[in-house]
């Protein structure tokens, strides 16, 4: 792509600008690869390499004007989202191929160990090669098929950047600035789906408490802690009508559910002035549309802020139940808040451990290692 950009340069301010400029970048950057794949003969690999670039002319990639999605990593992820491949296998791949993020970090969205996503994605990549599944942008008719894998993906890009799972920062604001950026586009593309709009806005609502999540040393601050006057008040305002704008086509969905929690902390003046009692029945919502183990732990977290910290804790042991939490470190965090609140410290104590074992950013076990302190 670099040499078909400095050909570019050369030759369009002599020749004029092509009729599809990316089109020509994609025909002349495939043609170069084709070249050097051609000069270095690396052994089958790089034949078969070879064979899917010259299928890839064949589909007329030089005359493509841009297609229906005008984006290139969205229409790429499209592209990946074949329904061909089952829903965690094809999620999985587009976060590992096309959005930076590392098997580990897509392992811990998903709650299963490292190696067992690391298993998932070499089975998909053999299931797109063993079954000759085309890597073509698909149709403006097939784009609504695909739309839920997509909001997904977007979704647990936000999710890695507003919560980083490994490094020095609690926030990676590329990742976060990403999302939003893909989820303008796709609103762009299908205003009417109401699930692209709640996206949209729950990225909003949650990115605007962005600034108070840390004090100025860069350590975290509680959501009960927030200042929040340091909210951006014009990324609610705007999350807020996008919300308005997706239940007004009287349709819920797990998005629409999730945005709608989001606007009750957003509403809120205060921690204390908070709706827990609603936000404990639009989790009940969210978890009959789309059970989950993380849901009904934050349901019990609402839970222990209607009913008291016993109810709390022991609609969080009922979450982890199944297992799907043992290594999930908000989990011991949380369940080590309802033991403090309720003077077991010892115990409490024991579960920060065990969520500092698990935490992977720096900030978080920092912010952990205060908790468990203060006991």
């Amino acid at each position: 792509m670099q040499e078909a950009y400095l050909v570019a340069l050369e030759r369009w301010p002599k020749d004029g600008v092509p009729r599809s400029p990316a089109g020509w970048i994609l025909a002349t950057a495939r043609n170069r690869a084709i070249d050097k794949l051609r000069r270095e003969q690396r052994g089958a690999e790089k034949h078969e390499q070879l064979a899917r670039l010259d299928a890839t002319a064949a589909d007329g990639i030089e005359d493509d004007d841009g297609g229906a999605i005008p984006d290139d990593r969205l229409s790429l992820i499209f592209t990946c989202a074949h329904p061909a491949l089952n829903l965690d296998a094809r999620i999985a791949l587009i976060l590992r191929s096309l959005c930076g993020l590392t098997t580990e970090e897509i392992a811990d969205a998903f709650l299963i160990p490292h190696a067992t996503m690391a298993q998932r994605l070499v089975r998909a990549k053999r299931k797109i090669r063993d079954a000759g599944i085309p890597f073509r942008v698909p149709d403006a008719a097939a784009l609504p098929e695909r739309i839920d894998d997509v909001c997904t993906v977007i979704y647990l890009i936000f999710n890695e950047g507003y919560a980083s799972t490994s490094g020095d920062r609690i926030v990676r604001e590329d990742l976060c600035d990403e999302a939003i950026r893909l989820g303008r586009i796709l609103v762009s593309l299908m205003p009417a789906e109401p699930e692209v709009l709640a996206l949209l806005a729950l990225m909003l609502l949650t990115h605007a408490r962005q600034h108070a999540r840390s004090d100025s040393a860069g350590e975290i601050v509680s959501l009960e802690d927030q200042d929040r006057t340091r909210w951006d008040r014009a990324a609610i305002e705007e999350g807020l009508a996008a919300l308005q704008t997706a239940a007004s086509f009287g349709r819920d969905g797990r998005f629409l559910l999730q945005a709608a929690l989001a606007a009750e902390h957003a509403r809120a003046p205060d921690w204390a002035a908070t709706d827990w009692e609603r936000i404990v029945l639009l989790y009940s919502g969210l978890l009959a549309l789309a059970p989950s183990p993380v849901a009904e732990l934050n349901r019990a977290a609402a839970l222990a802020m209607v009913d008291g910290p016993g109810a709390g804790l022991e609609a969080m042991e009922r979450a982890a139940a199944s297992g799907d939490l043992d290594h999930y470190y908000p989990f011991h965090a949380a369940r080590a808040e309802m033991l403090r609140r309720l003077g077991r410290n010892y115990e409490a104590a024991a579960a920060y451990r065990q969520a500092l074992g698990l935490a992977k950013n720096e900030t978080q076990q920092r912010f952990l290692e205060r908790r468990l302190a203060s006991l």
